[in-house]
C-alpha cells in the first residue's frame, strides 16, 4: 500500500493525543468522497471535535455533510459523519437494562442495580455496543463504500477494540449464574454481533488499521505500544502516518534544530521503534496556521515515505534538556506549591500534551529547594526518568504499573473472597475479576495509597490521558461514597481523609491542567475542567506546554506558527482563565 487513502472498507486511525488523528481521518473521509465514494466517518472519542472541523454541528445521528463540502469546495460528494457520545450510550444501555424490571424490584435494590450501572464499565460496554453497530449492522455497513473511524486516544482505542475479544470469551465462559442486572448483561442478547465484529477488525481485506504519531519518540513509542498490543489481539495495523513534519530550514537556529531533531528521530525509526518497522509510512507536512475547515483539509495530503538516511545530525552542543526548559519556566509555580506545605499536585490533560514533563520540572523544582518529594505516574504510556533521584536528594520516583497492580489485586481477592467460595462461586469470582473493569479499580486502590504520602511530602502525579483520567475520577467518587456508606458516616464525620476528600481540599491539593496552544487540546482540557467541577475539585493553574512565543522564532514559518498559538490562546483561554494563573513553557 503506497498510494494514500486506503480503499479497504473499514479504516481506524489511532495514535497517541494530539497528534492529529482527528485532523487525518477527517482529510482521508473527505479525500474518499471526492472521488466518487459514499462515505460514513464516525467518532467514538469522548472529546471529539469533528464538528468544529468540519464547522457543522454533527451530533448522534447520521448528519449529511454534502452542502458543508459543496459550498466551501463547490464539489458534490456523498460524505456523512455521526458522533457517539459515551455518556449519551450509557444512559440508553442502562434504562434498556432497568427498564423491564423498575416495577419488579424493591427500592433499595434498584438504587444499587442503579449505582452498579453508573460506573465507568457500563460507559465503555454501551459505546461499544454502538460502536460494532457501524461494522456488522447490514443497513449501516451496505450503505457505504467507506466506514472511517475518528477513534479515541490510544489507551482508550486499545480496551474499545479489546472489547470484542474479551467480551466474547466471558460470554463463551459463563455459567449463566451472573446478574442479569450487572454491566454485561445485554451482551449475551448479540453474541454473534460480537464476534462477527471481531472478525472485520481482524480481517486486513475489510480493514486498515491507521497508527498516527508525531515524529517524537514519545507519540513513536505509543504508537510502537498500539501495534504490538492490538497485534496481540489479532488486530495488526498495516501503515503509519508521521504528522505534522517542519519544513526545510532557513537561518532560524530554532527551525534547524527542531527539523534536525525530527529527521533524526525518522532516520532511526527501524532500529529505535521495531514493532513500527514493517508498517508502510506516510508523511504529512506541517501547515503554519492550525487545520481547520474543510478547505483546510482538502491540504493535508499524506505522502508515501521511504527512509532516506544520511541527513545532518545534529550537533550535541546544541542538544536542549527538556527538563531544564520546563523547570525554568515553572519557577513561580513552584514558590506557588510549596506555600502551605506538603501537598498533591496533579498534573491532569490529555495524552501527548506534556503531563510528564510539566511533573518532572515540578518534582525537580521542589526537590532542588531540599524539600521532600514523591513523583508518581498512573500513566500505562509515561517514561518518567528513573535517575532524576541520583540527582535530586529527597526526591523518590515511583511508577504505578497497571500490569503489576492488576496481577496483585487479583491475588489478593482470591486469597480472601475467594477462600470462602465454593468451586462455582470461585469460577464465577475468576471470570470477574478477567472483566477489563478489574483494572480500574485496582489501579485506583495504588492511587489512594499514594495520595496518603502527601501527609508528609509533596506527592506529583503524572496522571493518565485524558479518558483513563476521568475513569480514575469517576472510581475515586464510587470509593469515595461506598466508604461512607459502609461506615454510616457523613463527609468528614468520622475524621476519615477519603480521597475524593483530599483532591477536593485546595490546601491539600494542587491540580495543573496540562494542554497545548492549540484549539482541539486546549477545549478537551476545559471539558476535563468542568468534569472535575462537578467532582467538587478546583483547577489551580493551567499550563502551555511547547508554547512557541515564549521562544521568540525568526523564521517565518515558525513566526507564522507562533502567532496562530498565542491568537489560539487568547480566544480560548485569556478570559475564561482571568483568575486561573496560566504558565508557559517554550518549545525545548
Amino acid at each position: 500500500m503506497s498510494q494514500w487513502p486506503p480503499t479497504t472498507k473499514f479504516l481506524m486511525f489511532t495514535g497517541k493525543g494530539g497528534v492529529g488523528k482527528t485532523t487525518v481521518s477527517c482529510a482521508t473521509a473527505l479525500s474518499l468522497a471526492t472521488q466518487g465514494r459514499k462515505v460514513l466517518l464516525v467518532s467514538t472519542d469522548p472529546a471529539s471535535n469533528v464538528a468544529q472541523v468540519f464547522g457543522q454541528s454533527i451530533g448522534s445521528e447520521i448528519t449529511a455533510l454534502d452542502e458543508s463540502v459543496a459550498r466551501e469546495t463547490g464539489v458534490k460528494v456523498r460524505l456523512d459523519a455521526i458522533e457517539i457520545d459515551p455518556n449519551m450510550e450509557a444512559e440508553k444501555y442502562r434504562e434498556s437494562i432497568l427498564a423491564p424490571v423498575r416495577h419488579l424490584l424493591p427500592p433499595e435494590v434498584l438504587r444499587e442495580s442503579e449505582e452498579t450501572l453508573s460506573g465507568s464499565c457500563t460507559v465503555e460496554v454501551a459505546s461499544f455496543n454502538r460502536f460494532v453497530d457501524f461494522l456488522v449492522s447490514p443497513n449501516i455497513v451496505d450503505a457505504y463504500d467507506h466506514i472511517v473511524f475518528d477513534t479515541a486516544p490510544t489507551g482508550h482505542t486499545l480496551r474499545l477494540l479489546a472489547l470484542p475479544g474479551d467480551w466474547s470469551s466471558f460470554i463463551e465462559k459463563s455459567t449463566g449464574d451472573a446478574s442479569c442486572l450487572g454491566p454485561l448483561s445485554g451482551l449475551d442478547k448479540h453474541r454473534q454481533t460480537y464476534d462477527d465484529a471481531v472478525n472485520a477488525l481482524k480481517d486486513p481485506a475489510l480493514t486498515t488499521l491507521v497508527l498516527v504519531a508525531r515524529a517524537q519518540d514519545s507519540t513513536l513509542q505509543e504508537a510502537e505500544r498500539a501495534a504490538s498490543e492490538l497485534s496481540e489481539l489479532g488486530v495488526n495495523p498495516q501503515a503509519l502516518v508521521v504528522n505534522a513534519l517542519l519544513p526545510e530550514a532557513d537561518n532560524d537556529p530554532l527551525h534547524r534544530r527542531l527539523m534536525l531533531g525530527e529527521q533524526h528521530v525518522l532516520n532511526g525509526l527501524a532500529t529505535t521503534h521495531p514493532a513500527l518497522s514493517g508498517l508502510v509510512c506516510f508523511m504529512i507536512p506541517m501547515n503554519p496556521e492550525p487545520v481547520m475547515g474543510i478547505k483546510g483539509l482538502t491540504t493535508v495530503a499524506p505522502q508515501f515515505h521511504e527512509n532516506v538516511p544520511g541527513h545532518e545530525e545534529l550537533p550535541a552542543a546544541e542538544v536542549v534538556d527538556v527538563n531544564e526548559v520546563a523547570q525554568s519556566a515553572l519557577s513561580q509555580a513552584t514558590e506557588q506549591i510549596i506555600e502551605g506545605g506538603p501537598k498533591v499536585v496533579l498534573a491532569m490533560g490529555k495524552g501527548g500534551v506534556g503531563k510528564t514533563t510539566v511533573a518532572q520540572a515540578l518534582a525537580t523544582s521542589v526537590a532542588s529547594k531540599g524539600l521532600p518529594v514523591l513523583l508518581a505516574t498512573t500513566d500505562p504510556a509515561s517514561h518518567l526518568d528513573m535517575t532524576l533521584p541520583q540527582k535530586y536528594p529527597g526526591l523518590d520516583v515511583v511508577s504505578i504499573d497497571p500490569h503489576k497492580v492488576v496481577e496483585e489485586y487479583r491475588q489478593e481477592v482470591l486469597n480472601t473472597k475467594g477462600a470462602t467460595l465454593d468451586s462455582d462461586g470461585r469460577a464465577q469470582l475468576i471470570e470477574d475479576l478477567e472483566s477489563p473493569c478489574t483494572e480500574e479499580v485496582a489501579v485506583f486502590r495504588a492511587f489512594s495509597a499514594v495520595l496518603e504520602e502527601a501527609d508528609r511530602r509533596w506527592v506529583i502525579i503524572d496522571t493518565a490521558p485524558t479518558g483513563h483520567t476521568l475513569l480514575l475520577l469517576d472510581a475515586t467518587g464510587s470509593y469515595h461514597r461506598e466508604l461512607l456508606r459502609q461506615s454510616g458516616a457523613t463527609e468528614g464525620s468520622d475524621g476519615t481523609l477519603t480521597a475524593l476528600m483530599r483532591l477536593r481540599d485546595q490546601d491539600r491539593t494542587f491540580p495543573v491542567l496540562v494542554t497545548l496552544p492549540e484549539s482541539t487540546p486546549i477545549l478537551e482540557a476545559k471539558e476535563l475542567a468542568d468534569d472535575l467541577a462537578r467532582a467538587g475539585i478546583t483547577p489551580r493553574a493551567w499550563v502551555i506546554n511547547q508554547y512557541l512565543p515564549k521562544n521568540r522564532p525568526q523564521s517565518t514559518f515558525l513566526q507564522q506558527r507562533a502567532t496562530a498559538q498565542h491568537n489560539t490562546v487568547e480566544r480560548y483561554l485569556a478570559t475564561d482563565q482571568m483568575h486561573t494563573p496560566i504558565w508557559e513553557i517554550p518549545v525545548a
